[in-house]
C-alpha cells in the first residue's frame, strides 16, 4: 500500500442527547444530532475533494460499537469504519494512529468530526509534510487550545499521555511531548470546532462571507443545506 494516505474522521454516531451536548442546550438536541451529521458528511467531502492519484484513503474512526450502520449512510462507498473505543481520548488516538499504519499507509491524519469548513488544502499540505523525508508531526491549532488535525509517520505513544483532554492547553501540551521525544513539528493555521452557540455564530459568519478569521474553507454543502433549512423552520 506505498503512498496511501490515511485520513481518519474522530467521530461518534450524532444521536440526539449524545451527540454536541453543549450545542443541544441552545438549539435543541435535535437539531444539533442534525448539524453533527451534517458535519460529518462535509468532512468527509473535504476528503473526498482530494484526487484519488494523490494516494489517500477516508476512514470513520468511531465509537460506540453498534452504531456502524448509522455511520454508513453518513460517509462516502469509499470510506472504511475503523472502531476505536476506550475510555481514554489518548489511547483512542494513538491507537487509531498505530491501527492505520499496520494496515500499511504510509502516514496518517486524524481530523475532527466538528469543522466543516475544514479547508482540503490543509489536508494535502499535511500529508505532503508527512511524505518529506526524516520523522514529524504535523498539527493544527483549533482556536480553542485543542487541536482538529494530527498527522504522522510513527505511533509515537508519548505525544497522547498526560494531555488535559478537553483543555485549552491541549495544542500546547502536544507540542511539548513532541520536543520532549525529539520529534520535529510542524504547525499549520488556525481553524476551528463548532461546539457551542458563540462557534456556530462563527459558522455562520464564515458562510456568510462575514469571517474576517477564517477564510477560504471548505465548501460545507450538507450544512449550508442544514442552515438552510433550519432557519426556514424557524420563520
Amino acid at each position: 500500500m506505498a503512498k496511501l494516505a490515511a485520513i481518519g474522521i474522530m467521530c461518534k454516531a450524532p444521536r440526539p442527547g449524545r451527540t454536541k451536548t453543549r450545542l443541544g442546550a441552545e438549539i435543541g438536541v435535535a437539531s444539533a444530532a442534525q448539524l453533527s451529521a451534517c458535519f460529518l458528511r462535509d468532512v468527509a467531502a473535504s476528503i473526498e475533494s482530494i484526487p484519488q492519484q494523490f494516494g489517500r484513503k477516508g476512514y470513520g474512526v468511531y465509537a460506540p460499537a453498534g452504531s456502524e450502520s448509522e455511520l454508513r449512510d453518513l460517509f462516502p462507498p469509499s470510506f472504511d469504519l475503523l472502531l476505536q473505543a476506550d475510555a481514554q481520548f489518548g489511547n483512542v488516538l494513538h491507537g487509531a494512529v498505530h491501527n492505520l499504519l499496520t494496515m500499511g499507509h504510509d502516514c496518517v491524519v486524524l481530523v475532527n468530526g466538528d469543522s466543516p469548513t475544514l479547508p482540503p488544502s490543509l489536508l494535502v499540505e499535511t500529508v505532503d509534510t508527512l511524505r518529506r523525508a526524516g520523522d514529524r508531526m504535523v498539527l493544527g491549532p483549533a482556536s480553542d487550545g485543542g487541536y482538529y488535525l494530527i498527522g504522522l509517520k510513527h505511533a509515537h505513544r508519548r505525544l497522547f499521555e498526560d494531555i488535559l483532554w478537553g483543555t485549552e492547553v491541549v495544542a500546547e501540551q502536544t507540542l511539548k511531548r513532541a520536543k520532549q521525544i525529539g520529534l520535529e513539528s510542524v504547525v499549520l493555521p488556525e481553524w476551528y470546532d463548532v461546539d457551542d452557540a458563540e462557534t456556530l455564530r462563527w459558522l455562520h459568519d464564515e458562510l456568510a462571507g462575514r469571517s474576517d478569521r477564517f477564510r477560504n474553507g471548505g465548501a460545507a454543502a450538507a450544512t449550508r443545506a442544514c442552515i438552510a433549512e433550519m432557519t426556514k423552520a424557524a420563520s
